[in-house]
């Protein structure tokens, strides 16, 4: 599905500064992957590599077979739309449009027919349980229903790879429990691929595999093996072993 081969990201505006350092990882189809370390440590830049947001300076991101960085801007904006989809920490909703036209978003900028959209929505909306929300504008929705819009818009194009940045980070503790665990619904149910950047134990042990970094550099592996406390217990001694990890906490 995803594979990173010796990808390192150097920034050369003003001081010279190389946020990652020869990084090797591999995501398998159906696998819910976080991201965790230290603030600085890369993990934002590692996400933006993989959603072709920035282009690493030496290694390859390859999704699906595909090499985006070697795609012309056409090419890449195709790519984004159709092979990845995203979910922001501040949801990155259009505030005029309704619900509906959030979710299809996605579908009308690739020109797809009225019926097809309507089909994808009626599923998607109640599969995620926001379907009487639907003709509502988004500043009349809560925090958690909008992030459950947000997941919808990433959905409805079937994307390979789901790209999620601190997904809970502007939620309460009861909406953050309710999108976690939509999240893993979707892995377990309907095999969607996640990785997702989170500095929250909690929604980190949702996750079946964390990735930790520090400074740059791939640190550390944990898999879930047993149950969801269990991991998070793991998920914690983990990032007490990481230098600067207790400030995460």
């Amino acid at each position: 599905m995803l594979e990173i081969k010796n990808v390192s990201k150097i920034y050369n505006e003003g001081l010279q500064f190389q946020a990652l350092k020869s990084i090797d990882l591999e995501v398998e189809e159906g696998e819910f992957v976080g991201i965790m370390g230290p603030s600085g440590s890369g993990k934002s830049t590692l996400l933006n590599l993989i959603g072709t947001i920035d282009t690493p300076t030496s290694g390859k991101v390859i999704l699906g077979g595909k090499e985006p960085a070697k795609l012309n801007s056409e090419e890449l904006a195709k790519f984004r739309r159709n092979e990845l989809g995203f979910v922001f920490q501040n949801f990155n909703l259009m505030p005029t449009l309704t619900v509906e036209e959030n979710i299809i978003l996605p579908l009308t900028l690739d020109g797809e027919k009225i019926s097809v959209m309507t089909k994808k929505l009626n599923i998607i909306a109640e599969r995620l349980g926001i379907s009487e929300l639907l003709k509502k504008r988004i500043a009349t929705i809560s925090g958690g229903q909008a992030q459950r819009v947000a997941i919808a818009r990433a959905m409805i194009h079937e994307p390979k790879l789901i790209l999620a940045d601190e997904p809970t980070g502007n939620l309460d503790t009861k909406s953050s429990k309710d999108v976690m665990g939509l999240l893993e619904d979707l892995n377990q149910k309907e095999a969607s691929t996640i990785l997702m950047v989170t500095h929250d134990p909690f929604a980190a042990s949702y996750c079946k595999k964390i990735v930790f970094i520090k400074d740059g550099e791939l640190v550390k592996e944990i898999y879930q093996n047993g149950t969801r406390e269990a991991f998070y217990d793991d998920i914690l001694i983990a990032l007490k072993e990481i230098e600067g990890a207790q400030n995460e906490l």
